[in-house]
């Protein structure tokens, strides 16, 4: 069990922090021999972190659900983030079994996440219809391990011109749909998980929702403090230990 809980608390602080929890998954699940479980466990944690993106943000949700032009805007950028999904499903679920592809992607994260403190600065609080496909492009390519789907998609918001923590906002509610139809999708993998050690998957959903909600805390005061760029250091350490010490 005590795998699980370690995977729990990993998946909650990294999946909102920018340092890709898919990419901490990957190779804990290696290190602790659960890679053919490997998909089924990532979902678990995910539907946990899901929960506390419902509780950190319940009032904007609430506001969201009477804006017609946000539930579309959100749709739109699920529907393109499905499309990049279904059509690469085997593609990305094989870059997980690759701990090369998971450091290489946390370069691309680290990178990506220096770029942001040029923008900073951005005053702009409502997002365009165009910003749709573009954010969900960048969601899609988010479901690569050791790319931050947190912090690609804030990174871009602020590329469109986004004021930081709108983008911190927006970035969040978007992520509902996509992250609940992947459960939606894998829900027979999960099923199998379960029944090899239902007590252990339970742990992990606790903790990752708690650490989840630290997370959330955490990333907010980064962003408002224009910080958002330390995390990109933290991924090239992981790319340079992972390339180097993980075979």
């Amino acid at each position: 069990m005590i795998e699980y809980i370690i995977l729990g608390i990993v998946q909650g602080l990294t999946e909102f922090l920018p340092v890709s929890s898919s990419g901490h998954l990957a190779v804990l699940e290696r290190l602790f021999g659960l890679s053919e479980q490997g998909v089924a466990v990532s979902i678990v944690m995910h539907l946990g972190t899901l929960g506390a993106v419902f509780v950190f943000f319940w009032r904007d949700i609430l506001a969201a659900l009477r804006d017609r032009r946000m539930i579309v805007f959100i749709l739109a950028v699920t529907l393109v983030t499905g499309v990049i999904g279904v059509l690469g499903k085997e593609f990305f679920e094989s870059l997980f079994t690759s701990v090369k592809a998971v450091a290489a992607g946390w370069v691309v994260t680290g990178v990506i996440l220096l770029l942001t403190q040029r923008f900073m600065g951005n005053s702009r609080t409502a997002v365009a219809a165009r910003d749709a496909g573009i954010l969900g492009f960048a969601q899609g390519i988010a479901i690569m391990p050791g790319v931050s789907r947190s912090g690609i998609t804030i990174a871009t918001l602020m590329y469109l011109g986004v004021e930081k923590v709108t983008g911190f906002t927006i970035s969040f509610l978007a992520s509902i749909p996509s992250v609940a139809g992947a459960a939606l999708l894998e829900i027979k993998d999960i099923g199998g998980a379960v029944t090899g050690d239902p007590a252990g998957l339970a742990a992990g959903f606790a903790c990752s929702f708690w650490a989840g909600l630290f997370a959330l805390w955490l990333l907010k005061r980064m962003i408002v403090r224009a910080h958002l760029h330390l995390f990109a250091y933290y991924c090239f350490l992981l790319a340079v230990v992972t390339f180097i010490w993980i075979k």
